[in-house]
Formats: structure tokens, C-alpha cells, sequence
């Protein structure tokens, strides 16, 4: 074992990784959106946690831009996501214009944007 690091591995959220699981999810849920994000939730029957998937598509930007947009997505629904039911499964899709959110105001406007819709889809407190 090293110094300062741990054997186990960091506890993760769930995700959603399968193209299906996306589909249904977008089939059978609510969305909401702002210019900068859409929302869809999905209440599952099970309650085996939040899953949540992340959709970034290419006019967000090249690679790098993308994978920051969905690291700070990331950080974001750990900060924001803690009042969601154990019950559902999220799809956050990405917006062009989040990447210049992203850029201007870094982690808190993406929370802030995030808050707005989790608010506006009931799931926030």
C-alpha cells in the first residue's frame, strides 16, 4: 500500500453505458431544459441507486473540451444530485453553449445550471 492512497477503489456512481438503457430513458421520461443542459429522469422500479449517463456532443467542441465538459458534469451532479431518489435514472445532455459556460465560470455555473433543472424536474429540495 502506498502512502496517502487507499486499496479501495473509489466508490462510484452508477452510470448508464448502454445505448438501450439511454433510449429507454429518453422514450419514457420527462425532460427539462436550459440553454445550456436538457434533463431526463426516469424513475426505474428497483432501488439500487442513481444511474446517470452523460450525452456531449460533438458542437460542444473537439475532445478535450468534451471531456472537461463531462468531468465538471460529473462534479456536479456528485455536489447537486445527492437529493434525486435512489430510484432513477438521469440523463444529462449537454448543450453547445455549456462549453462556453464552462470556460466563464467554470464549476459553479455548470452546478448552477444543473440546480436550475434538477429544481425544475422536482428532484431537488
Amino acid at each position: 500500500m502506498s502512502e496517502g492512497g487507499s486499496t479501495a477503489p473509489r466508490a462510484r456512481r452508477r452510470r448508464l453505458s448502454r445505448s438501450a438503457e439511454f433510449e429507454r430513458v429518453y422514450r419514457a421520461s420527462s425532460s427539462h431544459g436550459n440553454r445550456y443542459l436538457v434533463l431526463y429522469a426516469f424513475p426505474r422500479e428497483d432501488d439500487e441507486g442513481v444511474r446517470v449517463g452523460l450525452t456531449v456532443p460533438r458542437k460542444v467542441g473537439g475532445a478535450v473540451e468534451r471531456n472537461r465538459v463531462k468531468r465538471l458534469l460529473r462534479e456536479a451532479f456528485d455536489a447537486e444530485g445527492v437529493a434525486v431518489p435512489s430510484n432513477h435514472d438521469v440523463v444529462i445532455k449537454a448543450r453547445p453553449d455549456v462549453r462556453e459556460l464552462a470556460e466563464r465560470e467554470g464549476l459553479a455555473g455548470v452546478r448552477a445550471a444543473l440546480s436550475e433543472l434538477l429544481g425544475k424536474a422536482g428532484l431537488a429540495q
